[in-house]
């Protein structure tokens, strides 16, 4: 080659440059606080930096230099995106005065701020660093760290970091930092090192130098090392206390550390790791080496500071003051105002900027040894104090008495230092490290010591078990300057001269040449040979220092990571002096901030130019084929091939794009040997530009005359013959134009150079590229690249005389390959030097052919493939074993069987790590057939549908077939990626919400009513049933308005009309005063409404962070017609109770706060920020908190604010609060709440306590929250002081005298629940005899002695209530009742429930009340779980015989009654006993919508009603009955929950319009609360019968309701509330998946078989609301509308528990050809339904409108419009027509629209083949392939076991196949049986039907010559003897058939 063309390539051309300027810069001068900061860079630095004295002063002055030099910084990095974002963009962070600036920006994108920071005082540094978040202790601790990205802004007495995702961390820093550094760990800090501490005495230790925080959390930890040399003995570890150890350099990955040694002045590299327990151990208990007491107490206080310090305290007092020997300069070290990166103030400014610190002269004193002494600073807490002697030189005020030791964290292993110079350099800090790795992958640690304009590489690797590193040779190449261009795998090198030159690892690539910059003058030439091996003779410093005395300017560089880089670097007149031979011009005079391929260069003049380097190709094709000629060759002849690439592609005024596979070709072809101008064919491509040869011909020749050699050049160019072969010339009929021959005898025999780069290496590239070309085949889009790359692959098995090879090239493009002709000789000598590679076969491997075998089933030998490179092949060929073949095993680590992995040129390669992460393990998901396997493995593989559109339609058909498979019914647990891969996004977008974090509301936009309240928002005010999801609950309920008459019926805001009608003999004062009267009765109404619409609006809301929660005001008052005149109880006509409204404010509270939604993202601010701001707490507020409690909130709360609460002693507040966290810590038995509990409780206090005034109510409270804390526990000492509080006595002091009834009840009730359903198996407890002592309580006699500890406190007896020494069953009766029900819940325990019987004698009903009865028959119904009955006949069973004959019936009076029977007790039983059974009724069927259980509480629920009206109301009590009325009511809006049902809410309705007589203020709030049972959430909860669920509703409805709006006597109303603990999320809502609208689908529910019914199945049409889930086996979305999803609740319910509680959006996705349910209720206008409809074959053909109609895919669309259209005119296109309109017409209606291009494909193969326009046969393949698969065995029993029809309609490949064999057979017949014979006897072949052979030698798989010679043929002249020979070549019959009157020599006997 000539000399010319090697000048020019080694130039290496740059991109274009830019003008860079920090976008920070900018920023800054825009930020509001940029006029304070141009101010404070006036102001003197003494005033801001405040200091005091001397060191004040020397500390301002050098601040002073800082402002003036350092006023800005900045350092980018390659940009960390999401994962799944490919952007390449710049991430730059820019530092000036205060402020912080991280911004984004790319060539492509402006920059933007991402964030900016403005911290107190003056940013010292910023960076980045990732901190590891502490996660669960688990055993894979390692494997789950989570990483946190922070920036960290470190200023003089503080770090503050920010995280990503907003979370903010301020560190104190406990002494003066030098340096901070980001670490694989988290930070490193570098104390400060003030000059004063360098002369020690011998006696003291130095103090630590290096410190750790690995999170910002964190506690700062000193580091520890392990020296060289000895590293097995422990002992060796020791802190890092060495301040002449400063850090240069920190990486990330491998995580190390580059320090430098200033007295020694050398560099080592040090490990960073985790420490180990042993080390940590040695550190803290190691005797120090000479004991002095200063040592301790030394390092106890810097123990005790370091700890003052993060917890806040100043560092002023810092304990380092003591350690300084001059007194005079004390206040210097302590003054935080001396703050300064250099160690000696006396430096000049220079220094003092500079990180070189030129150590003081005390230092030289410390031998290395001797600084490395054996000591600690911390000593063992075991060891205690015992060595410290009294005469202490510190203060004692320093030590802290018990430090625990801070413990260290990270530890630095020693790994490398440099070789010891002879000559000690000075100053020969490296100014800037970093790591760079060559085109091969080998790894070099870089450092630049700029003082002597050397770069030192150190190579290093991992060593075989990747536990450490190993480091190598120091390579030393002299530079100014250098930077790694990471994705290029090269770095820059500023040569002194000026040049830039590329590197890779160490050996030189070539020039930079950047247009528009002045190239350097090449007077001098360059300094260092360039290295074609790495240099040895110059690999030590010592030598090369000598050889090279460049001068020792003292250049700065300020940072050796992009830490810190300042804009300005220094110069000195020195400089200048160095740089005479630089023309005077600008001159680069440094690189910095280097990303990716991108670098800044720092011009002389100031001027910052970012250039880019270009890549190593932009051609996918040559990409691939230099990763696999990289792969296969050794390491050196590797890079040096890649070297040779990149400067021949990026030579300056290089080529165009088009043209990178040309350039790649000759450049290849050149290192092999040939001489590419004397090929025609690669001569051509040498000529040719990328539009035309013309042009390039015409560059070529000088001559402006034509000539015919140009036409005849034309003729025979590559790019005429690809357009002869292109589709487009056959398609216009072009006739091919004869070509002239050209003149090969121009160059007779051309030759091979064997002395090139690559001669030897000729058939392993033939093979990898030969591999590479069957990759390329797999790849549609690649199509192109197998085009051009055949070509060369065709030259080189042509000259290795590799028939087989040129055969294969031949039959996959005949008309490309026939014109190559030309051959180069190689002899035998030049073959010997050839290394043949073990691997390169005879026959050549090709893809398609080893699938078709595989289809077959044949034994095939495994393919070879490229670890890392030829991905696409290995998964083709494992997914074709496991499906095809069954192979279960194809997918498992070493695919051996399939697969033959082709070894690597060179050890240790990278890609084989690669590939054992990527390689598959199929069985992490459930996957039962084969094709879930594939579709499941694929998955993990990351294969998605855009690259199954990629891979040629025959080879995707087994993929396409095993995803149809699965689509109808795959696995419920499925991944996102694989249910979108089988094109399911119904079930995808499910997984995908599922994987959305908790607390989102994932369908918000679902959630939000637009239609029903934006129309009348204007008059609509606040009633707190806004935020109701409308949409749905039309859905739910389409057919009536019933929802707003509910909100209608609950709402409180408006004024109640008061009707009072003005009697003549009426006064208008009388009048005002009964219209006020009655406005009172209203108002006992409306106050008792909030808890219902607390229930209908339960958690329907997502509160906005920055708003207050809307609470509805509670309107008392009312409007009287006619006139509308406001009527107010305020007037002072009527007494009005005092405190009337505070309990309904509370709960009007209350059923705001329900309304939040459990996953609602509220923090503690925001519940404080509710809170009115007047300082008075009010009843709203406090319900609120308690409903913050109920929907879990309240646990967010700070103890600081519940304790500010609780001392308010607002009685309200308090009791919300308790009951609201006790709710919120249901079962947990938490300590804390215990305590805050316990002081509300004497009973709980110990009995020497101070007595706490507590009101009674929160007593009351306080006892429930015990209960609900202590839940299901049994907890022994809970469960005896509840046990005495039932029967608490009234104390002495009037405590305890008043609504005692409620205290009982709920300290009854606790004890239930603190033993809930544990019954006989308490255990531990048989002592205190529970049952027994409960059964007293119930029924009376004896009051027992109390136990110890209590016996105390009820010493003295009451002086209010005599009540003597029996139980007062009047009390603890209801409490003792329910505490029995509930312990025996659900026991089914007879004799318990035989103690709840009613008494069945008239004498004994007398002794019970008639509302005790009410509750034991509710406790006997709880009891006796599974005997309720949804019958009236179990509720009479209820009932005693002697009441149910004296009771023939509750509405008639019977006259004939018995004297002895008093008929009102009789009556008074009867209706409390059938009371208790409905709600015993009620409670067992909550939630389930029983039709039985229903109809038999409606009926009860009339006959009450009726009785009410009736005359013999007066015998049972109106009271009684309102009681009964209320309870039966409940307990069938119990069994109604959620369903909304007319019955129930007409009765509702009914009794809302009640409000005379004996409806009072209970009454209102039990209807109003079975009204909001109904709707309860909406109608998207209902309610569940788990034993806690049950507890709650016991005490939510108490069957006694307050007799007025503050009566708490025998209740407390708060506990109203509890309900909420019942209820739970039921209602499955399906959403259209494409609209993303709700909608309705037919689900089909089974349920599990169970006593009381066999397994049955049920249909409901959702949205609807489930049964309990543990009642079911499965959930199915039915079709024909919807594609089915199958939920296994056998599996686990987790699933759908979590989409229910997520809104209950289930998506579903319409199938094709069907409208939905709204559209088309019975299913009569689906597409199918039309066919039947239209027998007519007309209608085989689609109208386009028709399929507009079944599916919304735009394709399809465009599909029927383009396609399918009938036009009147042409009648020959009618054919094609039809048939694609019943392609269309199948794919949409049987589901696979994807199938629609493989239909069209097959179509167009034989079109193309049937007007002989194929020139090339992959597409013949393809059909081989898809009828191979569709004739294949596994395929048939697939069929057999399946329910879903073939992926293609088998006449229509009948069809298709005819077709081709009738268009092959008419060519054999005509003239193609002469061409085939000789073909088969290897003679020439005639041109023109060259391409029809060559299709039928693919189609009928005819052997090779070869072969054929191979198997003796030849003689052959009987069939049979043809049949046998045959057999041995697998060939298939119908070929043989063909081929056998061929070989036999009659052509004309066709045997077909």
């Amino acid at each position: 080659m000539s000399n010319v063309y090697e000048e020019r390539v080694t130039m290496i051309a740059a991109g274009e440059m830019q003008d860079f300027v920090p976008f920070g810069r900018d920023h800054c001068r825009r930020h509001p606080n940029a006029t304070n900061l141009q101010l404070r860079q006036l102001q003197p630095a003494s005033e801001l930096w405040s200091s005091d004295g001397d060191a004040g002063l020397v500390g301002s002055l050098r601040e002073v230099t800082i402002h003036e030099k350092q006023k800005e910084s900045w350092h980018l990095r390659k940009g960390c995106c999401e994962i799944g974002e490919e952007l390449d963009y710049d991430e730059e962070l820019y530092v000036a005065g205060n402020m912080v600036i991280w911004s984004r920006g790319s060539k492509s994108h402006a920059s933007s701020v991402y964030k900016a920071f403005t911290v107190d005082s003056q940013v010292l540094q910023a960076l980045w660093c990732n901190f590891s978040i502490p996660q669960d202790k688990t055993e894979c601790a390692e494997a789950q760290e989570k990483r946190e990205r922070c920036v960290c802004i470190v200023q003089k007495s503080s770090v503050n970091v920010h995280t990503m995702d907003g979370k903010d961390y301020i560190a104190p820093l406990p002494f003066q930092v030098a340096d901070v550094w980001a670490t694989a760990f988290g930070l490193m800090f570098e104390r400060s090192n003030p000059v004063q501490e360098i002369p020690l005495s011998p006696l003291r230790e130095p103090l630590p130098t290096m410190f750790s925080m690995l999170h910002p959390l964190d506690e700062i930890a000193p580091v520890v090392c392990k020296p060289g040399g000895c590293a097995a003995s422990l002992t060796r570890v020791q802190y890092v206390a060495d301040y002449t150890m400063k850090i240069v350099f920190s990486g990330t990955a491998p995580s190390i550390i580059l320090t430098y040694d200033t007295v020694q002045c050398l560099h080592t590299v040090w490990a960073l790791r985790k420490i180990k327990t042993e080390e940590q151990n040695t550190v803290l208990r190691h005797p120090s080496t000479s004991g002095t007491p200063q040592q301790i107490a030394t390092s106890s206080s810097l123990t005790a500071h370091l700890r003052s310090v993060s917890k806040g305290e100043s560092p002023i007092a810092s304990p380092f003051q003591n350690f300084s020997s001059f007194p005079s300069q004390n206040r210097s070290t302590a003054s935080p105002g001396t703050h300064s990166r250099s160690h000696s103030p006396s430096i000049s400014n220079m220094a003092a900027l500079s990180r070189s610190h030129s150590p003081s002269l005390g230092a030289s004193a410390f031998s290395g040894i001797q600084r490395f002494n054996l000591s600690t600073y911390t000593p063992s807490p075991k060891r205690g104090r015992n060595s410290h002697s009294p005469n202490s030189t510190l203060s004692d005020s320093l030590l802290v008495s018990e430090t625990e030791p801070v413990i260290p964290e990270l530890c630095l292993e020693h790994l490398w230092t440099e070789n010891v110079l002879n000559v000690r350099e000075k100053n020969s800090q490296a100014t800037k490290v970093f790591l760079t790795s060559d085109l091969c992958g080998q790894r070099f640690l870089c450092y630049l010591v700029e003082s002597r304009h050397q770069l030192r590489c150190v190579k290093f690797e991992e060593s075989n078990d990747l536990t450490q590193l190993i480091f190598g040779t120091v390579t030393v190449i002299q530079a100014k300057d250098a930077a790694p261009l990471e994705s290029i795998d090269t770095m820059v090198v500023l040569e002194s001269c000026g040049n830039l030159v590329l590197y890779t690892g160490v050996i030189r690539v070539g020039k930079v040449f950047i247009a528009g910059l002045p190239a350097p003058s090449l007077s001098v030439s360059n300094p260092m040979p360039r290295p074609s091996t790495p240099l040895g003779s110059v690999s030590t410093p010592a030598r090369s220092s000598s050889r090279h005395p460049g001068a020792l300017d003292e250049n700065v560089w300020p940072s050796p990571v992009p830490e810190l880089n300042d804009s300005t670097k220094i110069h000195d007149s020195n400089y200048m002096d160095d740089c005479t031979f630089h023309q005077m011009g600008t001159y680069i005079h440094s690189l910095r901030d280097p990303v990716q391929n991108r670098v800044t260069l720092e011009m002389s003049n100031g001027n910052l130019i970012r250039i880019s380097m270009p890549e190593i190709t932009n051609s996918q094709l040559v990409k691939k084929c230099l990763q696999a000629i990289k792969y296969i060759l050794p390491k050196d002849v590797a890079v040096q091939v890649l070297i040779k690439w990149y400067n021949t592609y990026n030579a300056p005024g290089g080529p165009n794009y088009h043209s990178e596979w040309n350039l790649f070709v000759t450049c290849l072809m050149n290192m092999m040997g040939y001489s590419t101008d004397r090929l025609t064919w690669t001569r051509n491509l040498d000529l040719e530009g990328s539009l035309s040869p013309v042009i390039a011909a015409k560059k070529a020749r000088p001559s402006e005359v034509g000539s015919d050699e140009d036409w005849e050049y034309l003729l025979s160019c590559d790019y005429h013959r690809n357009f002869e072969a292109h589709l487009l010339s056959g398609a216009l009929h072009l006739d091919p134009l004869k070509v002239l021959r050209p003149k090969e005898e121009a160059f007779p025999n051309l030759g091979l150079d064997s002395s090139t780069l690559l001669f030897g290496h000729i058939p392993a590239i033939l093979f990898v590229l030969h591999l590479i070309y069957e990759e390329l085949k797999l790849d549609n889009l690649m199509r192109e690249g197998a085009r051009s790359l055949v070509v060369l692959l065709h030259q080189l098995a042509r000259d290795l005389k590799l028939d087989a090879y040129m055969d294969s090239y031949w039959r996959d493009y005949p008309l490309l390959v026939k014109n190559l002709k030309q051959s180069c000789k190689i002899d035998q000598a030049q073959l010997r030097l050839m290394n043949q590679p073990p691997f390169l076969t005879v026959e050549p491997p090709s893809i398609y052919h080893w699938l078709c075998s595989c289809l077959k089933g044949d034994v095939m030998s495994p393919f070879p493939y490229l670890p890392g490179i030829c991905e696409r092949t290995k998964l083709v060929v494992q997914s074709f074993a496991l499906y095809t073949l069954g192979d279960e095993n194809a997918l498992s680590h070493e695919p051996s069987l399939y697969l033959l992995k082709i070894a690597a040129g060179h050890r240790k390669q990278q890609v084989e790590e690669d590939s054992k992460r990527r390689s598959l393990n199929p069985c992490t998901i459930s996957a039962t057939s084969l094709a879930a396997k594939l579709v499941v493995s694929l998955t993990n593989l990351g294969f998605t549908l855009k690259d199954l559109e990629t891979i040629p339609f025959g080879v995707a058909l087994p993929i396409r077939d095993a995803i149809y498979h699965c689509r109808s019914q795959p696995s419920s647990d499925w991944s996102e990626a694989a249910c979108s891969l089988i094109g399911r996004q119904d079930l995808s977008k499910q997984a995908h919400e599922g994987r959305l974090h908790k607390t989102k509301s994932v369908l918000g936009h679902l959630l939000v009513s637009d239609g029903a309240s934006s129309g009348n928002e204007a008059e609509e005010e606040e009633d707190g049933m806004n935020d109701m999801n409308q949409d749905l609950m039309s859905l739910i309920w389409n057919e009536d308005l019933r929802v707003q008459e509910v909100r209608r019926l609950l709402q409180s805001t408006h004024p109640v009309r008061v009707n009072v009608v003005q009697m003549p003999e009426v006064s208008d004062h009388e009048f005002i005063e009964e219209k006020e009267n009655r406005l009172l009765q209203l108002c006992q109404r409306t106050m008792a409404l909030p808890p219902g619409r607390g229930m209908f609006s339960l958690f329907s809301y997502h509160p906005v962070p920055t708003e207050p929660l809307p609470i509805p005001k509670l309107n008392l008052t009312g409007r009287a017609a006619p006139r509308n005149t406001t009527v107010d109880l305020n007037s002072g006509n009527i007494d009005v109770p005092p405190n009337m409204a505070s309990w309904a404010s509370f709960h009007n509270g209350v059923a705001a706060g329900l309304k939040i939604a459990p996953a609602s993202q509220i923090d503690s601010a925001w519940i404080v920020y509710n809170r009115q701001k007047n300082a008075e707490l009010t009843n709203e507020y406090a319900g609120l908190l308690m409903a913050l409690g109920l929907n879990g909130h309240l646990s967010k709360l700070t103890t600081m604010n519940i304790h500010d609460y609780l001392t308010k002693g607002h009685e309200m507040t308090s009791i919300g609060l308790l009951l609201g966290i006790s709710a919120a810590k249901l079962g947990t038995m938490d300590i804390s709440v215990t305590r805050l509990l316990s002081i509300h409780i004497p009973a709980l206090l110990p009995p020497t306590s101070t007595e706490l005034d507590v009101p009674h109510n929160l007593q009351v409270a306080a006892v429930m929250g015990v209960g609900l804390v202590y839940q299901g526990t049994a907890h022994r000492h809970i469960a005896e002081v509840l046990l005495t509080e039932i029967g608490r006595p009234p104390g002495p002091e009037m405590e305890n005298c008043t609504d005692r009834e409620s205290y009982s009840l709920a300290a009854g009730l606790a004890l239930g629940m603190v033993c809930l359903g544990h019954g006989s198996n308490l255990i531990g407890m048989s002592d205190l005899n529970v049952p027994d002592q409960l059964y007293q309580y119930m029924v009376g006699g004896h009051r027992r002695a109390q136990a110890g500890i209590l016996r105390e406190k009820h010493k003295s007896p009451s002086y209010q209530i005599k009540e003597g020494d029996t139980v007062n069953v009047d009390v603890t009766c209801p409490g003792a009742t329910l505490a029995l029900a509930l312990l025996y819940l659900k026991t089914n325990n007879r004799s318990i429930a035989d103690w709840l019987r009613a008494p069945d004698t008239q004498y004994l009903l007398d002794f019970v009340k008639p509302e005790f009865l009410l509750m034991r028959t509710l406790a006997r119904g709880l009891i006796m779980w599974d005997e309720i009955k949804p019958s009236p006949a179990w509720i009479n069973s209820n009932v005693p015989t002697i009441v149910r004959q004296n009771n023939t019936s509750l509405n008639t009076v019977d006259g004939q009654a018995p004297e002895d029977v008093d008929i009102q007790t009789m009556r008074q039983a009867h209706t409390n006993i059938i009371a208790g059974a409905c709600m015993a009724m009620g409670l067992r069927f909550a939630g389930s919508s029983n039709a039985a259980a229903f109809n038999c509480l409606y009926k009860y629920v009339k006959m009450f009603l009726e009785s009410v009206s009736s005359p013999v109301a007066v015998l049972a009590g109106h009271h009684n009955l309102e009681t009964c009325l209320s309870v039966v009511l409940l307990s069938l809006a119990l069994v109604m929950a959620g369903t909304g049902n007319l019955k129930v809410l007409q009765l509702c309705r009914f009794m809302h319009k009640r409000t005379g007589g004996e409806m009072n203020y209970g009454f209102h709030m039990a209807t109003h609360m079975a009204l909001g049972l109904l709707f309860l959430g909406g109608g998207r909860y209902s309610l569940c019968t788990t034993n806690s669920a049950i507890a709650a509703l016991l005490c939510a409805l108490y069957p006694h309701f307050p007799a007025h709006s503050t009566d708490n006597r025998y209740h407390l109303q708060a506990l109203r509330h509890l309900y909420v603990l019942a209820a739970e999320p039921r209602l499955l809502v399906p959403v259209d998946v494409d609209t993303n609208t709700p909608c309705y689908a037919l689900i089909k529910v089974t349920y599990k078989a169970s006593q009381w019914c066999d397994e049955m199945t049920v249909n409901l049409m959702a949205p609807c609301l489930l049964p309990e889930l543990h009642l079911l086996k499965e959930i199915k979305v039915k079709g024909p509308k919807y594609w089915e999803i199958m939920m296994d609740l056998l599996k686990g319910a987790q699933s759908l528990q979590s989409i229910l509680s997520k809104d209950g959006f289930l998506y579903v996705k319409l199938r094709a050809g069907h409208l939905s349910y709204t559209e088309d209720p019975k299913g009569f206008r689906s597409l199918l339904a039309q066919t039947f409809t239209h027998r007519d074959p007309e209608f085989l053909s689609i109208k386009p409108e028709a399929v507009s109609a079944f599916t919304s895919d735009p394709a399809l669309l465009s599909f029927a419009e383009y396609f399918c259209k009938h036009s009147k005119k042409d009648g020959e296109k009618q054919e094609v027509l039809d048939l694609l309109s019943s392609i269309l017409y199948e794919c949409v209606t049987q589901e696979k629209p994807e199938m629609l291009p493989t239909y069209m494909a097959v179509d167009q193969a034989v079109r193309r083949l049937e007007r002989k326009e194929m020139s090339e046969t992959f597409e013949l393949w393809q059909m081989k392939l898809v009828q191979q698969f569709y004739n294949s065995t596994s395929l048939q029993t697939n069929f057999k076991n399946s329910s879903t029809g073939l992926l293609i309609n088998s006449e229509f490949l009948l069809a298709m196949k005819s077709s081709l064999d009738c268009t092959l057979d008419h060519w054999l017949h005509a003239s193609g049986d002469v061409l085939l014979h000789s073909y088969l006897s290897s003679q020439p072949v005639e041109e023109s039907q060259i391409a029809m052979l060559a299709c039928f030698l693919v189609y009928h798989s005819v052997p090779t010559h070869q072969q054929m010679t191979a198997t003796g043929i030849e003689g052959t002249t009987g069939f049979s003897e043809l049949l046998l020979k045959f057999s041995q070549l697998r060939l298939p019959v119908q070929a043989l058939l063909r081929l056998a009157p061929v070989i036999l020599g009659n052509p004309q006997a066709m045997l077909v």
